[in-house]
């Protein structure tokens, strides 16, 4: 896997332990974001029998995070909350080139970003909890995302060429590291 250009601070990870239900919250959006995110690159193309497959799996395994989330919403007494926009996968997009190959290829990398961000993040999670339910799901959220990572860049390598990748994803790493200095501290994913 690629290596982020920028950690997130130790702040961040005190933030969402000090409020808990607000990052649940949050997480179970972002779970149903990336299952959109899969059925949506699986129907704009139809005609790629990799990607429909791989898109059809990942959003199967995207629902059922965002039903494990709310199980854990539901037991802490909590509710959904209607979605907001995330800044950060907003910032990210408007780096998507114009271009039928440009765009799928940074619409691969910049997947496969987000997937690491958030392997990132439930991993600082994962191990400041103390041993628990939530210690084990946030272990295994964060393997998963390393897995969903991993699987976007396997992607591209299907059709774009090493050499390729590796230039655009060099950039698009500078890029998402600039974002997230920029972001607020606060209880959510990004």
């Amino acid at each position: 896997m690629f290596e982020l250009r920028f950690k997130t601070p130790n702040a961040w990870t005190q933030c969402v332990l000090n409020d808990l239900d607000t990052f649940l919250i949050d997480h179970a959006a972002a779970e149903k974001k990336a299952s959109g995110m899969a059925m949506s690159m699986l129907s704009h193309y139809p005609d790629k029998p990799i990607i429909v497959e791989a898109m059809t799996d990942l959003c199967i395994e995207e629902m059922m995070h965002f039903r494990e989330v709310v199980k854990l919403v539901t037991k802490r007494g909590l509710t959904l909350e209607a979605d907001t926009k995330d800044a950060y996968v907003n910032a990210l997009r408007k780096h998507h080139r114009r271009g039928t190959d440009v765009y799928f290829l940074d619409r691969l990398l910049i997947a496969g970003i987000i997937e690491s961000r958030g392997c990132e993040r439930f991993g600082l999670i994962a191990q400041a909890l103390p041993a628990g339910e939530l210690k084990d799901f946030y272990a295994a959220i964060t393997a998963s995302e390393e897995k969903h990572s991993e699987l976007f860049i396997e992607l591209a390598s299907h059709y774009f060429d090493k050499a390729t990748i590796d230039e655009r994803l060099d950039i698009l790493l500078d890029i998402e590291a600039d974002i997230v200095k920029t972001l607020p501290i606060q209880s959510t994913l990004h």
